[in-house]
């Protein structure tokens, strides 16, 4: 039997592709939306057996109030959490807050499934793999661990932060130009930077390693520092052209 539920995360474009995988399994997916700012007021109104909240920064202060709120207003709602590998306060948070389940957003369409079975029949959804990665983690604390969003980050320009964010709120070439203000053939070329720096195949693994790797979390921080400070006056990100950032073909078109 199917499970009635919805789909929540900041990104759009992650959202509905994991609300069509599953309605190809036979799910009732009421919707898939973002932002995850919003879901707390969405899932209450629309009160699904299970909710899949989507996060980059589980750590992140704040990160799983929605779920306080949704747990509070709509306690048969059962809300599972898709994430990056969290510290262990990360899981412990997630449950405090009243989740039933704890999903690596890497996670095959099979794992998640099961963890939306397990989180409607009232048992806790985490497997014991991530259990013993978080605890691997509490007892043998990495010196200094690895920030792959941060390594990432460095790889592009601003102005290909900017076509990423947009790539992955689900944006086509088209929007991208016109957000941007830059010719299609332009945003193209952008986007094809981006994948190849990434070493990714097409945009919809972009956004999920962007979202996975918590990168675009510290984009988005990264503009609004900038933007408190008044720095840079250019459209997007605040800043101008990037001495890599390909140039426009011919003929000359303004940026």
């Amino acid at each position: 039997m199917g499970v009635r539920l919805m789909v929540v995360d900041d990104h759009r474009l992650l959202a509905e592709a994991l609300a069509s995988a599953l309605k190809l399994r036979g799910h009732r997916v009421l919707a898939a939306a973002a932002p995850s700012a919003g879901a707390a007021e969405l899932v209450v109104s629309r009160a699904p057996e299970v909710c899949l909240l989507g996060t980059a920064a589980p750590a992140r202060p704040g990160a799983f109030d929605p779920v306080v709120r949704i747990k509070k207003e709509r306690p048969q709602v059962a809300v599972v959490v898709l994430g990056p590998v969290p510290s262990p306060r990360g899981i412990a948070a997630a449950f405090a807050a009243g989740a039933s389940g704890y999903v690596r957003n890497d996670e095959r369409i099979e794992g998640v499934e099961r963890a939306m079975m397990k989180a409607r029949a009232g048992e806790s959804a985490v497997s014991p793999q991530l259990l013993q990665q978080a605890f691997e983690e509490l007892l043998h604390p990495a010196a200094q661990p690895d920030d792959e969003g941060a390594r990432l980050l460095e790889l592009l320009t601003p102005r290909e932060v900017e076509v990423l964010m947009r790539v992955a709120d689900g944006e086509d070439t088209r929007l991208i130009a016109a957000g941007m203000e830059i010719a299609p053939s332009t945003a193209r070329t952008h986007v094809q930077r981006v994948l190849m720096k990434l070493e990714v195949g097409s945009r919809l693994e972009a956004a999920a390693l962007a979202a996975r790797t918590g990168l675009l979390d510290r984009a988005a921080g990264g503009r609004a520092a900038r933007a408190a400070t008044g720095a840079g006056s250019a459209p997007g990100l605040g800043l101008g052209l990037e001495p890599d950032d390909p140039p426009p073909p011919p003929p000359p078109l303004s940026e």
